[in-house]
């Protein structure tokens, strides 16, 4: 979909004493209503670009779809109040996704939004099959974080997104989406990714955010077999990260990284401290 992502407002910026009246560039959000087969399923806040393959990521990071060979076409349908993205799926994942349907109403930065139990979290994806981690040294994320601000065009211009990158195993940067919702902008790289026939298991994924549960999930889901982030980690994304095997790093800077999961490394949980 084509636009720039961001909407102009006029402003007054004070500072001191002084009040001056300036033109402001603001990052969109706005409501995207995901339809398979007619029938709307779950409705995200979201940056309104990109929106094909973030509907395909979506689909694949949800489990909607095995793979984008379900989808058989995507329609980006603007209106009044938001965007409907209308995808045609196989009848194999329609049947499925009638089985469990629930409704989604997401918001930035929530992953479990209108989920109706906590059992329908599916928290733990099947654990790597048969893809070995990739080991970028010290220098492949330095050079992954040097280079991802240059990058980030709707971060510069309204300082009010998250980026995804796509790197090779020297951190290269391949690609890069952004949105106001990190899940969204991963869901973007995904879909981007799938539908040009690449091969999740030669590269890593670089988030210019922390490492939410949600995100692990989605790589582990994608056989994607690194996640690294510049802020930090929750301990539930440490929790499935360790389990489904994916190798996570945050803290990734220039000058270094922390890594909180190796394959085969068994991370130790502190027991909790009593209060009082």
């Amino acid at each position: 979909m084509a636009g720039r992502g961001y909407v102009t407002r006029e402003i007054r910026r004070h500072q001191g004493d002084a009040v001056a009246l300036e033109i402001d560039q603001v990052a969109e959000e706005v409501p995207v209503a995901l339809v398979y087969n007619g029938i709307s399923h779950a409705v995200m806040m979201a940056t309104p670009l990109d929106l094909e393959p973030f509907a395909a990521g979506f689909s694949l990071t949800e489990g909607i779809v095995d793979g984008v060979h379900e989808i058989y076409d995507v329609e980006v349908e603007p209106g009044c109040d938001g965007i409907e993205v209308r995808l045609e799926v196989s009848q194999r994942a329609f049947m499925a996704l009638k089985q469990r349907r629930r409704t989604l109403a997401g918001r930035t930065g929530c992953g479990v939004c209108g989920i109706e139990s906590l059992a329908l979290l599916d928290l733990v994806p099947e654990p790597l099959a048969g893809i070995q981690p990739v080991s970028p040294d010290a220098a492949a994320i330095r050079r992954a974080a040097a280079d991802l601000r240059a990058r980030q065009h709707l971060m510069a211009a309204t300082g009010g997104v998250h980026a995804a990158a796509w790197c090779g195993p020297d951190g290269q940067l391949r690609a890069v989406f952004e949105d106001v919702g990190r899940h969204n902008a991963l869901d973007k790289l995904i879909g981007h990714l799938a539908r040009a026939r690449e091969a999740f298991g030669e590269g890593f994924v670089f988030l210019s955010s922390r490492a939410s549960y949600e995100l692990v999930r989605k790589a582990a889901r994608m056989q994607i077999p690194m996640l690294a982030t510049i802020s930090a980690p929750t301990s539930l994304a440490i929790r499935i990260a360790e389990q489904a095997g994916v190798r996570l790093l945050s803290f990734c800077r220039q000058d270094g990284f922390v890594e909180y999961t190796s394959p085969g490394t068994v991370i130790a949980s502190e027991p909790p401290v009593a209060a009082g």
